[in-house]
């Protein structure tokens, strides 16, 4: 789904409450109880909220949201952040990227580049590269992950330990206030840690609301980054973060956040 003004702001609320009624959030947003419960209907089919007796909390940190609500949500974000990295990335350099609905838009962004040297375990990717005959496209081996396509697994960790590229482009489900960036599947994790690994620089995309999302699996924080691009800036405590760690933070406009 792609969320309005109204419930961007309800779904950054219950994050910073965690556990908030419906009633308590009729009177925040100045809306009916009926507006709320509607709002929170919608959310949570798309897996963003978890609805309780009489109110509403997060989501759970185990499972990710459906893939195809993903590539619904924030569509304009991930087109502005994968245009700003576009305009970064040097034509004829090498790249490793990583599974996620902002690296596809990323590898759309870069169609048109000439002589990339594209690594992925995304097969969404690498189908999207692979119409532009002026780059090469190497896909890595392991386990296809039906839902969303990903290639995952020890394997595919050994693959990409073979390369050393300019940049890896990777994406996140988490960005905590700390700078810890978590993800839900420890073998997606494994790939991603790898891919950090053997990047001569690290490119982290991630819209808004990655910020303080929870998620159960450890993947790296953000002093392994060099950018970080998105739509929105960087709450306070993690945005000193970025700036103690020397993090480049590249906030870009985004149609579906406006107003």
């Amino acid at each position: 789904m792609a969320l309005n003004p109204r419930q961007r702001r309800l779904l950054e609320y219950v994050r910073t409450h965690e556990t908030v009624s419906v009633e308590e959030l009729a009177r925040e947003f100045s809306v009916t109880s009926q507006t709320v419960r509607r709002d929170i209907k919608q959310m949570a089919e798309a897996n963003l909220l978890a609805r309780y007796h009489g109110g509403v909390g997060l989501a759970s940190s185990v499972e990710n949201i459906d893939y195809a609500q993903r590539q619904s949500l924030h569509v304009g974000a991930k087109r502005s952040i994968a245009a700003a990295v576009a305009q970064r990335v040097p034509e004829g350099c090498s790249l490793l990227i990583n599974i996620g609905t902002t690296t596809e838009e990323v590898a759309r962004a870069l169609v048109n580049h000439q002589g990339l040297h594209v690594i992925t375990n995304n097969l969404n990717v690498a189908t999207i590269l692979s119409d532009n005959p002026r780059s090469e496209v190497i896909i890595a081996g392991g386990v296809v992950r039906k839902r969303d396509r990903a290639v995952i697994g020890e394997a595919t960790s050994d693959f990409i330990r073979q390369f050393k590229v300019d940049i890896g482009i990777i994406g996140i489900s988490s960005i905590e206030a700390d700078g810890t960036l978590r993800d839900f599947d420890p073998r997606e994790v494994k790939v991603a840690q790898t891919i950090i690994e053997q990047s001569r620089e690290v490119w982290l995309v991630a819209d808004g609301d990655k910020f303080g999302r929870e998620a159960l699996v450890r993947m790296g924080h953000v002093s392994q980054v060099n950018k970080l691009f998105t739509d929105t800036r960087p709450p306070e405590a993690l945005a000193r973060i970025l700036k103690t760690h020397a993090v480049e933070v590249i906030v870009t406009e985004a149609a579906d956040r406006a107003a």
